[in-house]
């Protein structure tokens, strides 16, 4: 008989929430905005009131616990928020307790971007494989490492906060963590917006301000242009694949994995990025490292929804 699970991706957006089989197959779904402005009790009360809807809609169905993929910093094992910069006002949030009191089930919480992870090794990409990092490329960057068949937690749950690495020590871009030089703040899709908005102001990318309208350009007009041709674009993800590609090098000689997932928005132009990244591993990584593969994921969005089950299954 098939176990069902309801699983949470708590994001400073949005919130997603589903009835997860075992199978990894999707049996309800439903989303809202993040109100990431008011505070953990009125998030809460949100996550709680889209499990009572899918539970009610669904009444055939008895979910056995529920999962919840949330930005970090987060301890896992004691199922508390400690600091996510995404969400105003938490601070050691106890909230698998607090989930499992609204809702009544046994509550798992997990970093968003290793709950991710886990849906990718359990369902995606990485299937069959031992050993495995993914990465998250959106508005931030996230990861998570599958060693040795299990998912790496460290100290209170807090290894694989891969955006954080220092990739360049002279940088002036300072990431939302507060440091300067983070993979994060200059390889994210914040960061390609940041830098092809800023070359658009200065006259320097027309294209692109005007596929902007008149409003801010981001990577996805970057990524739509670069999709059409445009040299300016193209140049501009050349740029993003060389900041990629000395942050995986890094990856690879930490973790020795059989594969990096790569998911996200930006992700999804990982076969524009791949030539760049291929030449920084090849001109980087030791030779034992650079046969291994970068591929796309392959579950999308669902990645952490469906990992954020795993949790409880």
């Amino acid at each position: 008989m098939m176990r069902v699970a309801l699983a949470i991706d708590l994001g400073g957006t949005e919130t997603r929430a589903a009835l997860v089989g075992d199978d990894g197959r999707f049996l309800a779904e439903e989303r809202a905005p993040t109100r990431a402005n008011d505070g953990p009790d009125a998030v809460i009360a949100d996550m709680a009131a889209m499990a009572a809807r899918l539970r009610a809609g669904r009444p055939d169905i008895a979910p056995i616990g529920i999962g919840v993929g949330a930005p970090g910093p987060l301890d896992g094992e004691a199922g508390i928020s400690i600091a996510p910069p995404t969400l105003a006002g938490w601070r050691d949030v106890p909230l698998a307790a607090r989930l499992a009191a609204a809702t009544g089930l046994k509550a798992r919480v997990e970093n968003d971007a290793n709950a991710a992870a886990l849906g990718e090794w359990s369902f995606g990409a990485g299937v069959g494989t031992r050993d495995m990092v993914f990465v998250t490329v959106s508005t931030g960057i996230g990861g998570g490492v599958i060693a040795e068949g299990r998912l790496l937690r460290g100290r209170r749950g807090l290894a694989g906060e891969i955006g954080h690495m220092a990739i360049a020590a002279d940088s002036k871009l300072r990431c939302a963590c507060g440091a300067l030089g983070c993979f994060e703040a200059l390889a994210s899709g914040t960061a390609l917006g940041q830098a092809a908005d800023a070359l658009a102001r200065s006259g320097g990318a027309p294209a692109l301000l005007e596929r902007a309208a008149g409003g801010p350009v981001t990577a996805r007009h970057v990524g739509q242009a670069a999709r059409a041709g445009d040299a300016t674009a193209l140049a501009l993800l050349d740029q993003e694949a060389r900041w990629l590609g000395i942050g995986f090098v890094n990856l690879l000689h930490l973790y020795s994995p059989e594969m990096i997932v790569v998911g996200g928005g930006v992700g999804q132009l990982l076969d524009l990025l791949l030539p760049g990244i291929r030449r920084e591993i090849e001109a980087r990584a030791m030779i034992a490292y650079r046969d291994v593969p970068v591929v796309p994921a392959e579950l999308g969005d669902r990645a952490g929804l469906v990992g954020a089950a795993g949790l409880v299954f």
